[in-house]
């Protein structure tokens, strides 16, 4: 959980919940301040007109240089997406990687982007795109110097659909998710998971498993569980369906032995569970 758009880094991924606009532009001047600050080009997109969205960013130090120098840039969502249809996930992240290397060849440390999305997310075939949306850039993100700040309005939405967004970022202000399923910058594992899996989260996690794809590592489906502080037998299950799913062993790193007994009680003979041990400096 987060309170504020503060103090994220280069390879930072925010679900923003919010009900007052006027606050959410305050968050969005804090995220993309930030990223001027560190030396990203920043964009910022949303439903207004562009010069509407410039205007918003005013109070931002020093946004008329940065615009002049090409550091800030704004756009329409009415210019760049059709609202009423859903996103085709692959060709949306694409489009961001193309934009992270333009920054780069400029001289930028990288991109930074606070996306006011609700349009996107309407429907319910659009939400099933942008979940999975969601989860590639969010792999992409996890290794690549761009950072992202999914912004969505609680009043339209409801907690609901902003749930299902939220579980699959690494940080959140969305108080009512137990878990947080979100890329690694370890390249080694396919994912990390946070917080806790039982019966309260068991269809936000069927239904985020459902609509993504995992990556593998050498034929193995490998999760970076040490955040993880609870997982019951179903949701373990679960984890292990989805890599059979791909003919992967499952590998769970945790930081404590729950995990482990539960896996030797159900007897999932392709399921390695790794604890990490701590040792006293």
């Amino acid at each position: 959980m987060v309170e504020t758009a503060q103090g994220l880094g280069l390879h930072d991924h925010l679900c923003w919940r919010y009900d007052d606009p006027a606050e959410l532009r305050a968050r969005v001047r804090e995220f993309l301040s930030d990223g001027l600050a560190r030396g990203q080009r920043v964009f910022y997109v949303g439903s207004a007109p562009a010069d509407a969205l410039l205007a918003e960013l005013q109070g931002i130090d020093g946004i008329d240089e940065a615009w002049r120098r090409g550091a800030v840039r704004v756009a329409s969502l009415t210019d760049t997406h059709s609202i009423d249809t859903p996103v085709e996930p692959t060709a949306q992240v694409r489009a961001y990687v193309a934009a992270t290397a333009e920054a780069l060849a400029a001289g930028f440390t990288g991109l930074r982007v606070a996306a006011e999305a609700t349009p996107l997310v309407r429907t319910a075939a659009q939400l099933e795109a942008f979940v999975r949306y969601e989860h590639l850039v969010d792999q992409y993100i996890a290794a690549h110097p761009f950072s992202a700040m999914c912004a969505y309005n609680a009043g339209e939405l409801g907690d609901s659909v902003i749930e299902q967004l939220a579980c699959l970022h690494p940080n959140t202000n969305q108080d009512t998710i137990g878990f947080r399923l979100h890329g690694s910058s370890n390249g080694a594992y396919s994912a990390s998971l946070h917080g806790e899996l039982d019966l309260s989260t068991a269809n936000l996690f069927i239904a985020a498993l459902h609509r993504i794809e995992l990556p593998l590592r050498d034929g193995e489906l490998v999760i970076d569980a040490t955040g993880l502080d609870f997982i019951d037998h179903g949701s373990l299950l679960r984890l292990h369906d989805h890599a059979q799913r791909r003919a992967a062993t499952l590998v769970l790193h945790t930081s404590h032995a729950g995990p482990a007994r539960i896996a030797q009680a159900l007897d999932l003979a392709d399921v390695r569970v790794e604890q990490r041990v701590e040792h006293a400096a």
